[in-house]
């Protein structure tokens, strides 16, 4: 590990800890250390906020991972959970179970996993579908145009829903899609929590292949790289900690896109562990920004972390064409 990561590591670290008690100190109600730690009038919203920030980080550490993942893997850094489709058909499955589930006989403590399998569900389908097309383009970058089509159609879909869906229906799903971080209580935290570690158990084992895969596939091959098993452990990682974050917190777009890039821009890119504790740290300090902005300006998460991803993606390509 050199001294330049190491130095970087601590800098993130220290960042991500300033942030955490700025947001834990942001809200309409000034909070002591003893709303924190004890029993007191204010101990709800204190247990809010700490449910926030928690959330914030498991989301930091998952979208990142989900997009390093599809970028190293397809060698394009413009690939991503929403570039190519994947939330917006997560988003899909969600819409398809709030608006047709108020007719199921479902206990409450279940409503939320079947939430969450539904977007994990839908996603790891799209996962499927895309890397069959991939065998068929010779050039992967039509993966983006593909993606952008199955977005498109899925976006269609939802207007549809909500067109026809129930004033209830149509009202949680928008809800839903605000991406409001302080509504996800410490349960729910914990099936994610869950969900998060399965997918970085299996982006674990997934690091090594793509380090060979990296090389090219005759190289991967005569390293003994099982392409077709380094092709489902993309898929399930990308598809679980993508949607399992979708599904709780509603669609936050691009973050899988330029969190991977920054890290490839202050770091080694060819270093891919290294690459991948980057992109959580990093990951997490912006999850963590965002939180602020939102509770600061009550806009929703996804529209913040839109009006900052689409320039940068803008940048990048403006960069390539330059190349």
């Amino acid at each position: 590990m050199s001294k330049k990561f190491k130095i970087l590591c601590l800098l993130l670290a220290a960042a991500i800890l300033l942030i955490v008690v700025i947001n834990l100190n942001t809200g309409f109600l000034s909070l002591t250390l003893q709303d924190f730690l004890q029993d007191s009038a204010q101990s709800q919203i204190a247990e809010i906020r700490i449910n926030r920030v928690l959330v914030m980080l498991l989301a930091g550490i998952s979208i990142p991972t989900s997009g390093f993942l599809m970028q190293e893997y397809f060698q394009n850094p413009l690939a991503g959970p929403d570039i190519l489709g994947i939330t917006s058909v997560a988003s899909l499955s969600v819409a398809f179970y709030i608006f047709f589930s108020h007719d199921l006989l479902i206990p409450e403590f279940l409503q939320n996993s079947f939430l969450s399998l539904s977007a994990i569900t839908g996603s790891l389908g799209l996962m499927l579908i895309l890397l069959s097309m991939s065998n068929k383009f010779q050039d992967k970058s039509y993966l983006i145009i593909f993606g952008f089509l199955i977005s498109a159609f899925a976006g269609a879909v939802v207007s549809l829903l909500q067109f026809y869906a129930e004033n209830q229906s149509l009202k949680n799903y928008i809800l839903w899609s605000f991406g409001a971080n302080n509504m996800v209580t410490r349960n729910q935290i914990y099936v994610l929590a869950i969900l998060v570690f399965i997918g970085l158990f299996i982006c674990f084992k997934s690091i090594k292949p793509l380090i060979g895969n990296s090389l090219g596939t005759s190289y991967a091959q005569s390293l003994g790289v099982n392409l077709k098993q380094l092709k489902l452990l993309i898929i399930v990682a990308s598809s679980l900690l993508s949607a399992s974050i979708t599904a709780f917190l509603g669609p936050i777009l691009f973050v899988g896109i330029i969190v991977p890039h920054f890290c490839r821009l202050i770091y080694n890119p060819s270093k891919l562990w290294q690459q991948w504790i980057l992109n959580m740290f990093l990951g997490m300090l912006v999850m963590l920004l965002f939180s602020v902005v939102a509770e600061k300006t009550q806009i929703p998460m996804n529209v913040i972390s839109s009006v900052f991803g689409i320039p940068v993606i803008l940048l990048m390509l403006l960069k390539q064409n330059k190349v």
